[in-house]
């Protein structure tokens, strides 16, 4: 048998277990908890040996019974590498045994594992719950277990808990019980099988909707007090997407309830506990009447995409952790198919070119990665939770679904689930599932999109198709863009005319007649370049593309500009091309350029950019207003937020300025248009407005309101207080929200630079302080600045010399595109002048 020691990651195979019967005891006020668990194990090899997880837990001597009766051993813990090793006096014969542990450990504030959150109810009473996050590797510091996601069994979860206050877990309640004294035990159904990562237990103040019963399952929103009326749009969502994915998948739900419940403090956006979803408020909890089309349609997607989890990732589970792409990748991607069909106004996919270009942009780093790559240790799964993952992992789906068909692609989905229904898969079991649905080589052609990192610009040149590796910053040592790719291509004649499609490999012609879309649908994750006279042809016919297509092509041409193959004035002339189109997609591409020369012109350039701002956006803001009209295109009304947002501060439009403060004046601050009030008043730059802010944020009722005036603090254009924001967040700010501030603190155009220089002298305080889950924080804010290289070369070379031990792949890609902002506004700024005047 392998030793303890011989592999520091994984636990030896020879003792395997098949269900768990928990029993958990916090206490609230102490900050502590006791327990015990049984697990019926199989030991498949005789050992006097059992290595499990076990981490920031105190054990009781472990005991053992099985048919040759009961063994008492003694256990060691290994800090290091977070095992408990159990020894008992004789070898465990073969078979079938149970395993005994007693336990107990510390409610933590750190934001993972078994931690405790507080809040203050509407009525002013404080109050303290104790919930759970164990992906990847935490559930080690709740309760001793196998904590591999291959290691599959049932939980049987009890609560013993004060009696006043709320216990929920992963399945329905089948026993309560007073004990007597105050408390009371409450006892839920065996789970199905799944692994420990999906485990959770809530203790608090909690209510929760009535359910709806949704094909036999009840879903219920479970939220703090005095939240109810923020419930609605997510138990409507949820009722929803539950529903859709039982059709889509065509197996049932595996669970007996959903709940979705809100924490108060969480470090992500939300985590796919079987029957028991988490979710940051923000992220569930909101008032319909008050919020943006944005923020609806993002709880939305993480509403569908947790549930999309209960099937993708809960049901079926990777082997080990470098299948976490594929459960992300693939509940992004589902997430767009489902609100799609709630919310068909909401034109969800040509929103998906927002998450392509996302993972396009990072892709373009010589410090991106392969989507998959070797697992060894869990601080290798946590680099996983990156736009690669996310954004160029369901990319990379979409183009393969609209390569093989949607409903060939649905197939081998539901084929792949049916067959490792319960179980564990590596990457390849879903390309065979969708290779004998379609007959067509697909784990051939996405090796070259999984296993080596970038992305291809395809060029359209003389009637012939070719690729070269898209690349936007330099190397600063080994590069881990790969190439050539298999590349799904879609092209269609502009006039009309159905998309033909080729597999590109080698310098191919164009068998679409020019001039052409190439990436027709926009679905394909490529950068196109075409040559000149094509493109001024695809120009004088935008009217003929459809609007993912246009988006597109925007976000390409600009992606081109970043590289040095295109110029300022080529993406000027292409936004100049949109005119009065209602195209949010379409209008963010142009927004981002504009962004970019905001941080980029000198003060004597500043005057021109004003005036091309206004010039280029006027027109369409002209034919919307600042009020809907009856019967405009839903998605109006995210434009007009865009607009009024760019022409107020980089515009610096007057007539925009003055109602944006009077309305902000006035309190008229919500829906589609609070943000970008909030952001053109703080650009104004009036005494008073930042404690303005400050108290609206500590009045506020709902989690939106709270995040706009969070949001309008640390966007305050004054670096004086931005160094005071900074003092003070992780102290006046909840734990989940300090280290955000801090990263939009570094992305403030006026204190940012100052802000990071007082987060270099703090590191260490900082990184003491701040939960380990959002480390990473302190680094990703750094992706905003456009400043001079030296002052980039200096924040490279200080968070190059303190690493984090998860995440620092991201604060490297972010320091990448910060090299990569100076350099483009160095070069472009010698010509400035003349393209803005132009």
């Amino acid at each position: 048998m392998p030793t303890p020691h011989e592999d520091p990651y994984r636990l030896p195979s020879i003792v395997r277990p098949s269900a768990y019967r928990l029993r958990i005891e916090p206490d609230l006020d102490a900050a502590a908890f006791t327990g015990t668990v049984e697990i019926d194990i199989e030991v498949l090899e005789a050992t006097e040996v059992i290595v499990m997880n076990a981490v920031d837990l105190v054990l009781e001597p472990p005991v053992v019974r099985g048919a040759a009766g009961e063994s008492s051993g003694a256990v060691e813990i290994d800090e290091s590498t977070e095992r408990a090793i159990l020894t008992f006096p004789a070898p465990l014969d073969l078979g079938s045994h149970v395993l005994s542990i007693g336990f107990k450990g510390v409610l933590n504030d750190d934001l993972r594992g078994f931690y405790r959150s507080t809040f203050t109810d509407v009525e002013g009473t404080a109050h303290t719950i104790a919930t759970t996050q164990f992906e990847a590797t935490d559930a080690r510091r709740a309760f001793p277990c196998f904590d591999e996601p291959a290691f599959k069994a049932t939980f049987d979860v009890t609560l013993v808990v004060d009696g006043a206050l709320g216990a929920f877990s992963n399945s329905r309640i089948v026993h309560e019980a007073k004990l007597g004294d105050g408390r009371r035990e409450v006892s839920f159904a065996p789970t199905m099988t799944m692994s420990t990562y999906l485990v959770a237990f809530i203790v608090g103040p909690f209510e929760a909707t009535p359910p709806i019963v949704v094909d036999g399952v009840p879903v219920a929103v479970v939220f703090p007090p005095g939240k109810g009326h923020l419930a609605d749009f997510a138990l409507d969502v949820g009722a929803f997407s539950l529903h859709f994915f039982k059709e889509y998948f065509d197996i049932p739900y595996p669970g007996d309830k959903v709940d979705l419940v809100g924490i108060p403090d969480f470090a992500y956006g939300a985590m796919e506990n079987l029957g028991c979803v988490t979710f940051r408020e923000a992220e569930l909890l909101i008032d319909p009447a008050t919020g943006s089309q944005n923020q609806l349609a993002r709880i939305a997607m993480v509403i569908a995409h947790e549930l999309a989890h209960m099937w993708f990732g809960d049901l079926v589970t990777m082997e080990w952790w470098e299948g976490l792409w594929l459960n992300e990748a693939f509940a992004t991607y589902m997430q767009y198919v489902c609100i799609d069909a709630y919310k068909p106004g909401w034109q969800m996919w040509v929103r998906f070119s927002a998450e392509r270009e996302v993972g396009l942009m990072i892709d373009g780093l010589h410090s991106t990665r392969s989507i998959e790559f070797p697992v060894h240790a869990a601080a290798d799964a946590i680099q996983m939770a990156d736009p690669i993952t996310y954004q160029k992992g369901s990319s990379v789906l979409k183009m393969l679904e609209t390569y093989l068909g949607a409903e060939t692609f649905r197939d081998g989905i539901r084929r792949y689930l049916r067959d490792h229904a319960y179980s564990n898969t590596a990457t390849g079991d879903l390309w065979a599932a969708l290779e004998a649905e379609s007959n067509e080589p697909v784990g051939e052609i996405m090796h070259s999109w999984i296993y080596q990192g970038g992305h291809p610009i395809v060029t359209v040149r003389d009637g012939t198709l070719s690729q070269k590796p898209y690349v936007l910053g330099a190397p600063d040592g080994p590069s881990s863009i790969g190439g050539p790719w298999k590349v799904p291509v879609r092209s269609r004649p502009l006039g009309g005319g159905a998309a033909d499609r080729q597999l590109l490999t080698e310098p191919a012609a164009l068998v679409t007649p020019q001039p052409a879309v190439v990436n027709a649908g926009g679905t394909g994750f490529y950068r196109t370049s075409y040559e000149p006279a094509q493109l001024a042809a695809i120009v004088r016919r935008l009217d003929q593309l459809s609007e993912i297509e246009r988006a597109v092509l925007l976000q390409d041409t600009w992606a081109l500009v970043r590289a040095g193959d295109r110029s300022v004035t080529d993406m000027l002339a292409l936004a100049s091309g949109l005119g009065t189109q209602v195209e949010p997609s379409c209008w963010d591409a142009v927004d981002r350029m504009l962004e970019f020369l905001d941080r980029a012109v000198s003060s004597d350039e500043r005057a021109l950019l004003e005036d091309r701002t206004r010039a280029l956006l006027g027109p369409i803001f002209a034919t919307l207003g600042w009020e809907p009209a009856a019967g405009e295109d839903e998605r109006a009304q995210v434009l007009r937020a865009t607009l009024v947002r760019r022409l107020g501060t980089t515009g610096a439009d007057p007539a925009i300025r003055a109602e944006a403060a009077s309305r902000f004046d006035s309190g008229v601050v919500d829906g589609d248009l609070a943000d970008a009030i909030v952001a053109v008043v703080n650009s104004m730059r009036r005494p008073g407005d930042f404690e303005e802010m400050r108290q609206r944020f500590q009045d506020a009722k709902d989690p939106q309101t709270e995040e706009r005036y969070r949001q309008g603090l640390a966007g305050v254009a004054d670096e004086a207080l931005c160094l005071q924001l900074l003092a003070t967040c992780l102290d006046d700010f909840r734990m989940q929200d300090g280290p955000i501030i801090i990263a939009r603190l570094e992305a403030n155009p006026i204190g940012g630079r100052a802000v990071w220089e007082q987060v270099a002298v703090r590191w260490d305080e900082l990184i003491e302080r701040i939960p380990p889950p959002m480390h990473i924080a302190l680094g990703l804010g750094l992706t905003a600045q456009v400043t001079d290289s030296a002052f980039a070369a200096r924040v490279a070379a200080f968070h190059r010399a303190h690493p984090l031990d998860a995440g620092q792949k991201r604060i490297d890609q972010a320091l990448e595109y910060l090299i990569a902002s100076a350099r483009l506004a160095e070069r472009e700024r010698p010509t400035l002048a003349s393209t803005l005047g132009g």
